[in-house]
């Protein structure tokens, strides 16, 4: 299984308040998305593509990059890279 690298990496919020994490790679961008309650259209994207990639599927990184921000964004999970 790929790990599938991205650059640079997203930012979102943990369950630790005040915490955040960067994800930089299809299996930690999945491993966000197990958490998130909020699911709606761009998680979904993001789930499968992520899954997909990881079952080998040949996905662009940074295909799975935008879907796992959109996905942030609608979850209200994003945090600004600074």
């Amino acid at each position: 299984m790929a790990t599938l690298w991205f650059v640079p990496p997203v930012f979102v919020k943990t369950e630790t308040a005040g915490a955040r994490h960067g994800c930089n790679n299809a299996r930690a961008a999945l491993e966000q998305l197990k958490t998130w309650t909020r699911r709606g259209p761009h998680w979904h994207m993001a789930w499968t593509l992520c899954l997909s990639a990881l079952e080998g599927d040949p996905i662009d990184p940074h295909v799975i990059r935008k879907a796992f921000v959109a996905a942030a964004k609608e979850a209200e999970m994003y945090l600004s890279p600074e």
